[in-house]
């Protein structure tokens, strides 16, 4: 309880302490200061997310760090444990990168203004409409270089287990040109789903697989990608 109380009291209080960050990014961005304001952006949410694993007692090995192209914008599609896989994924891969949210996120205060900053976006699950807008312009990002991350089952499995892909969920990186890069995260859910919200150290592993290429794919191998990529992340479990 007690290292659940320190989280969470860090989590809100360093969130107060960078709001003078909040607004240079803010000045940054109305300067057009694009590179200055994403490197600031992603230094900011690097370091949060590190102190948050640190706190939670988190010990995260990762293994295939080597293959995250550092050369141009990709599609991470990753599976999603618990909530732990955002802070995972902020500072354990040394790239920037946006992710595709769900929509409730942006009633949290503070928290959806830097995801904002990040260029992340928010898919209402329940509007067939304003999701397909979100994906577009999820695939715009891509190609303006800005990498995005996904988590293609739409919701935490809260375990070992993998649930299904979400339909068109990857049609994003053929639609930018861009390479997918699959991620298999195993154990977050035991830091806080596993004990109700409760977080407890734990170990855990990231395995990053090698990026596949969607530019050269014939429709066999394009109508195959979507099971393909599942494949790859689910042996890793």
């Amino acid at each position: 309880m007690f290292r659940t109380i320190v989280w969470f009291a860090y989590f809100w209080l360093y969130l107060i302490k960078i709001m003078p960050s909040y607004f240079k990014v803010n000045s940054l961005l109305e300067k057009q200061k694009i590179n200055e304001r994403d490197k600031l952006v992603n230094s900011v949410a690097s370091k949060w997310a590190k102190d948050l694993l640190n706190f939670a007692g988190a010990k995260v090995t990762v293994i295939g760090a080597e293959n995250v192209p550092l050369d141009r914008a990709v599609l991470f599609v990753s599976n999603h444990q618990g909530n732990f896989d955002i802070p995972i994924l902020l500072g354990c891969i040394d790239k920037p990168k946006a992710f595709i949210a769900k929509a409730e996120i942006l009633k949290i205060p503070i928290i959806s203004k830097w995801m904002k900053q990040m260029n992340c976006l928010f898919l209402d699950r329940h509007d067939m409409r304003q999701s397909l807008r979100v994906m577009n312009q999820a695939a715009d990002y891509l190609k303006k270089g800005y990498s995005m991350v996904i988590f293609p089952e739409g919701t935490r499995s809260k375990g070992n287990t993998m649930g299904e892909f979400k339909a068109g969920s990857l049609r994003i990186a053929l639609k930018a040109n861009v390479p997918i890069v699959p991620v298999t995260i195993k154990g977050s859910f035991k830091l806080m789903e596993e004990s109700g919200f409760l977080i407890k150290p734990a170990e855990v592993e990231m395995v990053i697989s090698e990026p596949i290429e969607t530019y050269h794919l014939t429709k066999e191998q394009i109508n195959g990608l979507h099971e393909k990529v599942r494949t790859i992340i689910s042996s890793k479990l």
